[in-house]
């Protein structure tokens, strides 16, 4: 399949279910939502599911939150590792509102499948996918493309699985990010190139492919970088990050390809550095 070449420019759901009413030992009846608001943890006011950890005299924190505490935040006692076995059984028998509830989302559903849903979820909130933290613009998913569409015009689009990435000026001085889009398989796909200083003035060049989508949608695609000429080939192949997960991790340990200045010199032509993109299906 031919390869298309563009240059990419430094920057300039269900209703919800009805009310649950559980019996107390006292004969009365309580909610669905006031046994649940048992469960808030004091630290995250997320839900404290199982394991649901406790301190000493019975305050509850959720499993997110005890590593980074010294100390009970109610009652400041000392916290230890207890379960509450007893508050775990009840969550095993309520419901709970998926945390984008505050989006939209109506849906309320066992603990055990809270997660999975809320990975899913239709009213979850996406951060920009651009790198750098000047656009601080949140959104759903499908509203992710038009997002960059109109506050983000200078980002190029490319049709079909193999591409040319090419980021002009490589040699401009400091931090400096390449960003274009590349369309197939009904999926959109970013991909960034960050020149970034390491060490001492040492500068790294990034370059890495993230899906417009859920991990579960990335876990389906693969795709495969390449630098080449002067009889010289570099390549990596990994999974395409999710969004959801963003970059920022995989760049701040290298998990993805990386070079430095020499070696984008060696494939450089007149300080325009081509990428090859290839996207497949597993």
């Amino acid at each position: 399949m031919s390869r298309r070449t563009a240059a990419a420019l430094p920057p300039g759901a269900s209703k919800c279910a009805p009310p649950r009413r559980v019996p107390t030992v006292a004969g009365t009846t309580a909610s669905n939502h006031d046994l649940a608001s048992l469960f808030e943890c004091p630290v995250c006011f997320d839900y404290a599911l199982p394991p649901t950890l406790q301190c000493q005299r019975g305050h509850l924190v959720c499993s997110n939150c005890r590593p980074k505490l010294t100390c009970c935040p109610t009652c400041r006692g000392p916290l230890g590792s207890i379960r509450n076995l007893a508050m775990e059984k009840v969550a095993n028998s309520i419901l709970f509102p998926c945390k984008h509830a505050i989006s939209g989302c109506e849906i309320i559903l066992p603990h055990t499948e809270k997660a999975n849903h809320e990975e899913l979820c239709a009213f979850r909130l996406y951060p920009c996918p651009c790198p750098g933290a000047s656009c601080k613009w949140q959104g759903s998913l499908n509203a992710v493309m038009s997002h960059l569409a109109h506050q983000h015009k200078s980002i190029t689009t490319l049709r079909g699985e193999n591409i040319v990435f090419l980021a002009t000026d490589i040699n401009l001085p400091g931090s400096v990010d390449w960003v274009m889009m590349q369309s197939c398989f009904g999926f959109h796909f970013m991909l960034v190139l960050k020149k970034q200083e390491k060490y001492d003035r040492h500068h790294q060049y990034f370059a890495i492919v993230q899906l417009i989508g859920t991990r579960k949608q990335a876990e389906n695609f693969a795709y495969r970088l390449e630098l080449s000429g002067h009889k010289r080939r570099m390549t990596w192949e990994d999974t395409p990050r999710s969004i959801h997960e963003g970059i920022a991790t995989a760049i701040m340990s290298s998990d993805c390809l990386v070079f430095d200045t020499r070696i984008a010199q060696l494939f450089a032509e007149s300080g325009n550095l081509g990428i090859h993109v290839t996207i497949s299906l597993r």
